[in-house]
């Protein structure tokens, strides 16, 4: 499981896919949660602007991602 460190008090679904260089737009955001299952603590999200927070767990093609908090 990768963690994924923020500095803000939480980052978007779509946020996050950018982030992880999965897309380079809101539009491609779109389309690929349209297209592949998300999970985010083991419920199904394809929601783009659903707010993650530190603790939360995603699951994005076999991937699992811990969202933590920068506290500096």
């Amino acid at each position: 499981m990768e963690k994924i460190t923020i500095k803000t008090e939480y980052i978007t679904l779509g946020q996050l896919l950018k982030f992880l260089s999965i897309v380079s737009s809101g539009g491609e955001a779109k389309i690929f949660l349209q297209t592949y299952e998300i999970l985010l603590n083991d419920e199904p999200e394809n929601r783009r602007g659903k707010k993650i927070y530190p603790g939360d767990i995603v699951l994005i093609q076999s991937e699992k991602y811990l969202i933590t908090k920068n506290e500096s």
